[in-house]
């Protein structure tokens, strides 16, 4: 299988709200706006990764699904996330597998992992 592109895609229950926080508070960038002026979807860029909130949910769950997101300083974001009024589910620390890793929920539920890569990481080393 040859993969051209790919997205995450996001059906909430209120996407107007969901919209709302993946732009203004996480302050993702919008890749394109797409559909209806009066009810758009949005696109959003993530990283090398394209995140699509757009409809509505039919009263389904959020799902197993999570996101993951690499910033450069944690603490930072933690503190920018909390500020802004967002729960932290699980205070940033250092995990076993040496990543410096926090939980957030988006308005749905959805699970979202934001991680830092310390200097001194494998990740960090390119492996070519």
């Amino acid at each position: 299988m040859e993969i051209l592109s790919s997205r995450i895609l996001l059906r909430p229950a209120d996407r107007e709200r969901s919209q709302r926080f993946y732009r203004d508070v996480l302050g993702l960038a919008v890749y394109r706006e797409f559909g209806p002026p009066q009810h758009p979807g949005l696109v959003f860029f993530l990283g090398h990764g394209l995140l699509e909130v757009s409809g509505n949910a039919q009263n389904e769950p959020a799902g197993p699904l999570q996101i993951w997101l690499q910033v450069r300083d944690i603490r930072a974001e933690h503190d920018r996330l909390v500020a802004a009024g967002v729960t932290v589910t699980r205070e940033p620390r250092t995990e076993p597998w040496g990543l410096i890793e926090m939980s957030i929920e988006d308005p749905d539920g959805v699970r979202i992992v934001i991680v830092e890569v310390p200097a001194d990481h494998p990740l960090r080393r390119d492996p070519r």
